[in-house]
């Protein structure tokens, strides 16, 4: 049987120098005996090395914002967002479109938003009989209409099936939004817009999530802002 172990408010106190870096004092009333010192340490390691990637995405928080905006501008005319990743990106892609689909706080229509690794037929089919760099790219021919936004998520920014998706879409006119982590590198330097965090690869990754949700309180204050009460039909003038 599995314990479960609820943070208490009492117990925030002494969470608070991890992220500082200084040792926080034992907290009472935890199973075991934290007496491991290797453990202690590849723990610790990765709470210090959380921190470069929150400063790395406070630096671009306006690029963040700006995404939210002009995603909130292109979905209420009709557009859509596709979105990519492979293996822990593709479930953070996944992540977003849900947050678009469904909703990320407070009630609101909800928006066209695709993750093209979702699909397990037309992606085994695809990779079956176009390899797997192609991947991405068929579907953004499929899908892809002028004005639509592609988001790729890649920790090294290297991945062919993202960097052929990106030729895709610029043949039909999709603007294409890379979150990688630290530049250069090949997708950012190829997308239109990239937002690359200075961190660590499992790190940069857990920074993708808190991105992802900023754009989302981006766009929905921008949806907010704009009044829209139901679903845009024909699309915006």
């Amino acid at each position: 049987m599995t314990t479960e172990w609820p943070l208490r408010t009492d117990e925030l106190p002494a969470l608070l120098p991890l992220l500082a870096g200084t040792e926080a004092p034992a907290m009472p009333g935890l199973p075991g005996d934290p007496t491991r010192p290797d453990s202690v340490h590849a723990v610790q390691a990765h709470l210090d090395n959380v921190l470069p990637a929150l400063q790395s995405l406070s630096r671009q928080s306006y690029h963040l914002a700006a995404w939210g905006e002009e995603l909130a501008r292109r979905l209420l005319r009709g557009q859509r967002l596709l979105a990519a990743g492979n293996g822990g990106s593709a479930a953070e892609a996944q992540h977003l479109t849900a947050e678009l689909v469904g909703r990320f706080d407070g009630e609101r229509v909800p928006f066209s938003a695709i993750s093209l690794h979702a699909e397990t037929s037309a992606v085994t089919a695809i990779a079956n009989d176009y390899g797997f760099d192609e991947l991405f790219a068929r579907q953004v021919r499929a899908h892809g209409r002028s004005g639509d936004v592609l988001m790729l998520l890649s920790t090294s920014g290297k991945s062919p099936n993202l960097l052929r998706a990106v030729d895709a879409a610029r043949r039909l006119n999709v603007t294409t939004w890379a979150l990688t982590g630290p530049a250069p590198n090949p997708l950012a330097e190829r997308c239109d817009e990239a937002v690359a965090i200075d961190a660590l690869s499992a790190n940069a990754q857990e920074g993708h999530l808190i991105a992802l949700h900023a754009v989302c309180r981006a766009f929905d204050a921008e949806v907010a802002r704009r009044g829209r009460t139901a679903a845009p039909e024909g699309g915006l003038p």
